[in-house]
């Protein structure tokens, strides 16, 4: 596989529609933090990212979103966190009814997670000044706290959950973290490894330097690494405006993909000439 550097200098029109596809989506809202932001304060803000980002698996972008939605009108705001919490039968129902059965993958697990970080807030009452006072690998090590963020070396959820909390809108809530001493020279500008999405798979699989010899066949570690240095090379000053974008890609959505659904047609989307799928399947 060649590298990202001789990628970018040998496929200059492939990188340059990829910067045109990234920034696209760039201003479309994080599904996550567009449910979360409703909230009345900046630390439910941030207590419904932390949910909705653990929760967030095996179910589509609108399911996700009309999921953590109906939880907070069941649950609003400090709901979340203030006792007496509610029962796993009355977390489950709010399954039930939005999704209209227990099937899901995360069925069992959801009410351990409203738990989790119901305890964790209640821990650390103030997350505004709880992340003010974290660099983000101290924010990283503490969200091993909350069930399902993971608690080996690589946590996805835990990292996504730091990038929805410390970016810009509509990517993230804009709250501040204390970033390590010379954090401009570290990589990604010392913040975490990017969200590896299934959006952001398959466009690595299609527009990539692994394109050729298969994505899917590297090892977790390339995968990441790839992920990492090819965000950073198309949008050096914020690597995770690539990551969020890709999370669009061949996504589904209410009624299509939802990248088509914004372009209306893979004919308008500055990848089309690139883009195997749109080529066979024009519409």
């Amino acid at each position: 596989m060649v590298s990202v550097k001789r990628f970018v200098q040998d496929e200059p029109a492939l990188v340059d529609a990829v910067r045109k596809f990234v920034c696209g989506f760039s201003h479309m809202p994080d599904p996550i933090v567009a449910i979360a932001s409703q909230a009345k304060t900046r630390t439910a803000q941030v207590a419904w990212a932390l949910f909705g980002t653990a929760i967030y698996q095996d179910r589509d972008i609108p399911e996700i979103m009309r999921l953590l939605s109906a939880f907070y009108e069941a649950f609003p705001d400090e709901k979340l966190w203030t006792l007496p919490v509610p029962t796993a039968g009355a977390i489950n129902a709010v399954i039930e009814r939005t999704l209209e059965d227990n099937s899901w993958s995360m069925f069992e697990h959801v009410a351990g997670i409203f738990w989790s970080v119901g305890l964790f807030v209640r821990r650390h009452p103030d997350l505004v000044a709880w992340a003010h006072e974290r660099t983000p690998e101290e924010m990283w090590r503490d969200l091993g706290e909350i069930y399902f963020m993971g608690k080996a070396a690589v946590r996805p959820k835990a990292c996504a959950a730091i990038y929805r909390i410390v970016s810009a809108a509509p990517l993230g809530l804009g709250v501040q973290c204390r970033m390590p001493e010379g954090y401009a020279r570290k990589a990604l500008h010392g913040l975490p490894p990017l969200p590896l999405t299934m959006g952001a798979r398959r466009f690595l699989s299609m527009f990539s330097p692994a394109r050729e010899e298969g994505f899917a066949d590297l090892e977790p570690a390339q995968k990441q690494k790839l992920m990492d240095v090819y965000s950073k090379a198309v949008c050096p000053d914020v690597p995770y405006t690539v990551a969020h974008s890709l999370q669009f890609f061949l996504e589904a959505g209410t009624e299509d993909f939802i990248c088509r659904e914004k372009t209306q047609l893979c004919s308008k989307c500055p990848l089309y000439e690139h883009c195997d799928y749109a080529l066979r399947n024009t519409r």
